[in-house]
């Protein structure tokens, strides 16, 4: 799947999250411009509480994992990997995601890694 470009720079909030629409699937965007890279994308629906909620967790760090909270049960899950790090056979889909100038640009991860071999 090619590179799409979802938002802009300006739709972000900083230190947070929100929540895209790519091709009918709900993806929480979290933009972080004090890490590196800045931005993670992972998939916005809870498998554990069960609504699309992800977007609107706190982002910290869980033995030095970025994750968010989700906020119905307060699972974490890794910005990059999906993982939850209560329950080992949880998570959620992971996207790359990148800025090109003001564009937010996002493809699922899967297809990065089949284009690049590993």
């Amino acid at each position: 799947m090619q590179w799409q470009h979802i938002c802009t720079r300006e739709d972000l909030v900083a230190g947070s999250g929100v929540a895209a629409l790519i091709n009918g699937e709900q993806v929480a965007l979290f933009y972080l411009p004090d890490q590196s890279p800045p931005l993670y994308a992972i998939g916005n629906h809870d498998p554990i509480g069960g609504a699309n909620v992800l977007s609107r967790g706190i982002v910290g760090d869980v033995n030095g994992e970025l994750v968010v909270a989700s906020p119905l049960y307060k699972q974490h899950f890794s910005l990059l990997t999906g993982a939850c790090l209560e329950q080992d056979h949880v998570s959620v889909p992971v996207w790359e995601v990148k800025l090109d100038g003001d564009k937010v640009l996002l493809r699922p991860l899967q297809a990065a890694l089949n284009r690049t071999g590993t």
